[in-house]
């Protein structure tokens, strides 16, 4: 019997058996290794952080199983699968789960020579993407990015991939400044962000810089990043806030022209699309220009979810990528 995580409440959860779809001639059957916790978007629901009648709201329904990042090696194919094969590791969108039945694709085989476990971070990596595209990168410019976590992690790869000259970072949790530099920071500010306005031009040759990109899902934040683009620039908001009605315009937007515009990976137009980022992702993994080492930092087995959660909850600021270890369970 398979098994999954629901979330049957505010701040309740548990682990169930369920049994799996049969395997159709178009689908595959694929036996989970890691799922990777999406720490933003399921302390969100997890905590039920959302406002009434917001699309989380209508989203969050009971049962409800979280979670969109997992890897592991398929088991069965059916006859007319040509794209994967029985032994095939993959990378997928599906929620926290022992196994998985569904087209074949909705997975992307991942290369042998890529860290299985650094596999798990395709579905962030869209994301980032997608506000990497919004962005309108030029080569040799300059973006600052708010928010290291896991999404922050993988926009700073992508401003570096984009040739980028200097990449700003703020958070203020100075661990995860250090996985920024890794990725390609090029200057790191330990500062609030409602207060680091002479650290950023600071960095950027006594100048705002042109994009601002809000990764943090905090909706305070947005009033401050108004305050830190240039006249006419841009700013893009990746992280989707639970509160929006708490997002606040200021005179910025008119009086300097600033653009705004959201990003969320759902804009990837089709699974076309999302295939051929994930591809160029681990693409980038493979040749070392995307560096994931040392982004892993804690491993739960499934069943011990409440210990997970709780760390999310109270200590999230020593986590980057935690992950649900299967092979275990």
């Amino acid at each position: 019997m398979a098994k999954r995580l629901d979330f049957t409440g505010k701040q309740q959860a548990t682990i169930e058996d369920f049994a799996p779809a049969p395997v159709g001639s178009s689908s595959v059957a694929v036996e989970t290794m890691y799922s990777l916790i999406s720490t933003g978007t399921e302390g969100i629901v997890y905590n039920r952080l959302f406002g009434k009648g917001t699309h989380w709201d209508n989203w969050v329904t009971y049962p409800f199983y979280p979670g969109y990042a997992t890897v592991g090696q398929v088991l069965d194919v059916g006859a007319d699968v040509e794209s994967l094969a029985v032994g095939d590791m993959v990378a997928s969108l599906h929620p926290h789960a022992s196994y998985h039945v569904a087209f074949a694709d909705e997975f992307h085989r991942v290369p042998s020579d890529v860290p299985i476990k650094h596999a798990t971070w395709i579905a962030f990596t869209r994301v980032a993407f997608v506000g990497t595209r919004a962005a309108g990168y030029e080569l040799g410019g300059d973006v600052l990015i708010i928010g290291a976590g896991p999404v922050g992690q993988m926009a700073v790869r992508w401003a570096n991939t984009c040739g980028l000259s200097t990449i700003i970072v703020v958070d203020r949790v100075q661990g995860r400044l250090d996985m920024a530099v890794k990725g390609g920071a090029t200057h790191l500010i330990a500062e609030p962000v409602d207060r680091c306005r002479e650290a950023v031009t600071s960095g950027n040759k006594g100048a705002l810089p042109r994009i601002v990109m809000d990764t943090t899902g905090n909706a305070r934040v947005f009033e401050s990043a108004l305050g830190l683009a240039r006249d006419r620039g841009r700013v893009v908001l990746l992280g989707d806030t639970g509160t929006p009605s708490e997002q606040r315009l200021t005179s910025d937007v008119l009086r300097r022209g600033l653009t705004i515009v959201g990003a969320h990976g759902a804009h990837l137009a089709d699974e076309e699309s999302g295939h051929r980022v994930s591809e160029l992702f681990l693409g980038l993994v493979r040749s070392g220009r995307f560096d994931l080492s040392d982004l892993i930092t804690h491993e739960f087995l499934p069943e011990d979810y409440d210990a997970a959660y709780n760390l999310i909850n109270t200590r999230r600021e020593e986590t980057m990528g935690v992950l649900f270890d299967w092979t275990h369970s």
